[in-house]
């Protein structure tokens, strides 16, 4: 009857010791000091440098063509001249080329439509088959990211990942769970696990 008890006691103390253990194995974990990722709105996307861009202007031709955004974060349209892309939205763009060409006077109400062509790349290293580069999509999440890149290594941690982003000409960090919305340019790097 008394081994039981002192057995019972052992097992209480036993596992009263593991909490700190525990605890302070969770404050090493990778990631642990960074904080969730504002989140991204796929369908609030504005341009950056390197996308690349259709600009369609109804019954006129001539002012229909691809263009990439420059280093600068502009286009070179046609009698316009270089126009401010990056920051916009394609509609927001596509105001700013009616704008141009109404004063310059070679249309009077220009009806233009601007398409994404080809995104920005994104960045995905560490613990997965095949880092590197690879094409944004909309809608793309830090999963199917991974999953461009050949999904996890087998010492992946699967439940966060690190992210830098471009927010404002300033790169913020921070960290995405796998249903989180990858920006278009965002380096992403899965982490090790170490046990």
């Amino acid at each position: 009857m008394m081994t039981g008890t002192l057995e019972k006691t052992k097992k209480k103390r036993f596992s009263y010791c593991l909490w700190p253990a525990i605890i302070l194995l969770t404050g090493c974990s990778p990631g642990s000091g960074l904080h969730r990722m504002q989140s991204y709105d796929p369908h609030e996307y504005r341009l950056g440098v390197d996308d690349e861009v259709r600009v369609m202007t109804f019954g006129q031709d001539q002012f229909t063509s691809d263009f990439r955004v420059d280093s600068a974060g502009k286009i070179a349209f046609p009698i316009a001249g270089e126009l401010q892309a990056s920051g916009l939205t394609t509609a927001e763009l596509a105001e700013e080329l009616s704008q141009s060409l109404q004063k310059a006077q070679m249309l009077r109400s220009p009806h233009i439509v601007v398409e994404v062509t080809a995104y920005r790349l994104v960045s995905v290293l560490g613990e997965v088959a095949k880092p590197g580069q690879y094409p944004y999509q909309p809608g793309m999440t830090m999963l199917t990211a991974v999953a461009a890149a050949g999904g996890f290594t087998y010492r992946a941690v699967e439940n966060k990942a690190y992210v830098a982003r471009q927010e404002n000409d300033e790169t913020a960090t921070g960290f995405l769970r796998p249903q989180d919305y990858v920006k278009p340019g965002d380096v992403i790097k899965v982490y090790e696990r170490h046990f």
